[in-house]
């Protein structure tokens, strides 16, 4: 089934100009965004985690210290090879397996389970209909105690098919998904999410402090 999102060649566009066209590297509120979102997971450590639209690799060389594998996506060739030459970087002692794939939000999803989601500024790329089969596939090849983590700017930019606040009612309005955690500002939301079950566990409640 066709699916409506941003093309390949908006994207392709931006990095020709620009190695690091969102200033991942630079910009105090890229960097604040990112700490926000590693503190906001539930869990220490993840055992395989997903990252689609991955970028030059900035989140997923920080989310490496918190799981044994990830996989991290990105549609733009460029992105990938400044991705894979970041991640060469990564210091000692030894931290997730990282494998860079060419693939976009919207294509079939790769066979595999994970145990952590990754949906960082990527969702409004796609229309509400792509997003809403996209939520109910990503429900597929999660584990059942695993975690979403979703993160967007809530400014309007001309080009997006969705503004960030209508990415997160679509994903938070969905069924199978229950609230664990948000953080909202002007700039961005973030919200973290748990597969829908009788009793959403709270951090305190899974270490039975509470």
């Amino acid at each position: 089934m066709s699916r409506v999102r941003l093309p390949a060649t908006y994207f392709e566009e931006l990095y020709a100009r620009s190695a690091d066209p969102w200033q991942f590297t630079t910009r105090w509120y890229e960097k604040r965004k990112r700490a926000l979102t590693l503190a906001a997971l539930p869990r220490p450590h993840y055992r395989s985690a997903f990252e689609p639209g991955c970028g030059i690799g900035v989140l997923t060389q920080e989310l490496a210290s918190r799981c044994d594998r990830i996989v991290a996506t990105d549609i733009v060739d460029e992105a990938l090879r400044g991705a894979a030459a970041r991640l060469a970087g990564v210091p000692e002692p030894p931290s997730a397996t990282v494998e860079l794939r060419r693939w976009a939000l919207g294509d079939d999803w790769p066979a595999e389970q994970f145990d952590l989601i990754v949906l960082s500024e990527v969702c409004y790329y796609l229309d509400a209909p792509g997003l809403r089969t996209a939520v109910d596939e990503l429900l597929g090849h999660l584990d059942s105690g695993g975690t979403v983590v979703c993160v967007h700017w809530r400014h309007p930019v001309s080009e997006y098919l969705l503004t960030g606040d209508e990415v997160h009612a679509i994903v938070g309005g969905h069924p199978g998904l229950a609230i664990q955690a948000q953080y909202s500002d002007d700039d961005f939301l973030l919200e973290v999410f748990t597969p829908a079950q009788p009793e959403c566990r709270s951090v305190a409640r899974a270490e039975g402090l509470v």
